[in-house]
């Protein structure tokens, strides 16, 4: 992969082709990119709603109705359709679940470290839980920073996505039963391929970034 012509090439695509699918291979390495994001602490705070169906497409797209409605083609007309679910809270249950987790993988050479590594889990949760009263806010940065990897993740398969916070994520709770799982609705992400006419692409669209000189210090 040439990076550089991977962030050209990639771009947040408005109309996608309906009739091009994504190989059940690459969907395998789509699901890939979601389970190995990294995460603070490896909390790994998520759960996704993956739709590749007409009839998962069409709940997800009860998200794009009134307001939204502007995203409703991004999401019935994609490949398939990716609902980022944040958890709501990271509590002793959760926690000791990760831990044994972990053991079952092999990440604890002896129980010093396993204890060391419990510990930090519980100490970074307790921080934003107690000291910054951010413990949902903080498992969602987790969250975009999956978001993050992914956009890269599935450019460099050459397939385009489009990351939408335009989605009523109150009703897609609701639809998923979401909050009663201990999870909430943050962003969908669509997945396919461009259509010829998207007028958003890079072919027919310039990429606009602000220069070097303005953002990096380098010292």
């Amino acid at each position: 992969m040439n990076l550089k012509e991977t962030l050209n090439w990639r771009y947040t695509t408005k109309e996608f082709d309906p009739t091009k699918k994504i190989s059940d291979s690459d969907m395998a390495q789509v699901k890939e990119l979601l389970r190995m994001s990294p995460s603070s602490v490896n909390l790994q705070p998520w759960h996704f709603i993956i739709a590749e169906t007409k009839e998962g497409k069409e709940r997800i797209a009860k998200g794009t109705q009134g307001f939204f409605s502007f995203n409703e083609p991004k999401v019935v007309n994609a490949s398939a359709v990716i609902l980022f679910c944040s958890r709501i809270s990271a509590d002793e249950n959760y926690i000791q679940h990760l831990s044994a987790t972990e053991e079952k993988d092999g990440r604890y050479p002896n129980e010093e470290i396993k204890k060391g590594v419990y510990g930090a889990i519980n100490t970074f949760a307790d921080i934003h839980k107690y000291d910054l009263k951010d413990l949902q806010h903080w498992m969602e940065k987790q969250v975009y920073l999956n978001i993050g990897g992914f956009l890269l993740g599935v450019a460099s398969l050459k397939i385009d996505a489009t990351p939408m916070e335009g989605i009523d994520v109150k009703a897609l709770d609701e639809e998923f039963g979401l909050r009663e799982k201990g999870f909430t609705a943050i962003t969908a992400v669509s997945i396919g391929y461009r259509a010829e006419s998207d007028f958003n692409s890079t072919e027919k669209t310039p990429k606009s970034r602000l220069p070097k000189s303005e953002i990096f210090t380098e010292i």
